[in-house]
């Protein structure tokens, strides 16, 4: 196979863009749903974890995934802080190894790994469409005779490459602060319940275990 030439490039530049904006926008979609999956995982951990707890938070079935845990959170620190409720502590004690048979969700970096990466690959946009344009430009320079008309007549052609990549980018952005604060919340309640978990077994003086 031939290599591309640099006006193959220049013609390819606006269609790349739009074919990888519409990936992003899926790979957010595909972010959402797995910040989802792993939140309903960490609530059905922290309810075997807080069952059998005599005050334990009764929430409606309209409650949202958040509050679920900063409901079961808050269960747990009213029984580590209470000053009486030595049976509810050996309880405790006893769901932590729960909690540590289940902590793979917690321990893994991967979601805010590829979360990161999408939210810095939106800025990538405007300079991709730049680059589409240079590379007009440079497919014009390289023609038999070049001359301003054929510069310019390049370059008109091209701003849809840099049109694209402003667009892009800004659905984009626009996409990413509407889904933020939930993929955020997944983040903030796995370091809220590292948290907990030791200074759980802290006040029960039990061991930590590696990678707590």
């Amino acid at each position: 196979m031939h290599p591309l030439t640099v006006e193959q490039l220049s013609a390819y530049s606006t269609r790349a863009i739009a074919a990888a904006a519409v990936v992003h926008a899926l790979l957010f979609a595909g972010l959402w749903w797995w910040s989802r999956r792993v939140l309903r995982r960490l609530v059905d951990v922290l309810d075997d974890f807080t069952r059998g707890l005599k005050h334990r938070s009764v929430l409606d079935r309209s409650a949202t995934l958040s509050e679920q845990v900063d409901a079961f959170l808050a269960d747990v620190r009213e029984v580590l802080e209470a000053p009486n409720g030595a049976s509810e502590k050996q309880a405790l004690a006893a769901r932590l190894k729960i909690l540590d048979e289940k902590r793979a969700d917690l321990r893994s970096m991967r979601f805010e790994t590829v979360y990161s990466m999408a939210r810095t690959m939106v800025e990538a946009y405007p300079l991709a469409g730049v680059l589409g344009t240079i590379l007009a430009i440079g497919a014009a320079l390289q023609l038999q005779e070049p001359s301003v008309s054929a510069v310019v007549e390049r370059f008109g052609e091209a701003i849809w490459s840099t049109f694209a990549g402003l667009v892009a980018a800004i659905v984009l952005m626009f996409v990413n602060s509407v889904l933020e604060p939930g993929l955020l919340s997944l983040t903030e309640h796995r370091r809220q319940v590292r948290a907990m978990i030791a200074r759980a077994k802290h006040v029960l003086c039990l061991p930590e275990q590696e990678g707590s």
